[in-house]
């Protein structure tokens, strides 16, 4: 490998606002904000918006959307469309 062409890997401490879950985990990321772990050893910092402690896929709340009324309204609109007239 030629040197100096990778970025630096490294512990980076990601924070997850809506869940307030932190995740210390390996990356490249650059950032300049650092923060002090419960090891007391202090990390970059990265703030995330969504992650697998928040994301509704991976928690098991997920809005569970009304169909039937959808499928109801669709046949009501368009079911005669496409049958085929009795002669």
């Amino acid at each position: 490998m030629r040197p100096d062409i990778h970025p630096e890997y490294r512990k980076v401490l990601f924070h997850d606002l809506q869940a307030d879950a932190y995740f210390l985990v390996g990356s490249t990321i650059k950032t300049a904000r650092t923060h002090t772990w419960i090891d007391g050893t202090t990390y970059p910092y990265v703030t995330l918006d969504v992650s697998s402690a928040s994301h509704p896929h991976y928690t098991g709340k997920q809005k569970v959307v009304q169909t039937e009324g959808r499928i109801a309204a669709f046949g009501k609109k368009f079911g005669g469309i496409g049958k085929l007239g009795k002669k």
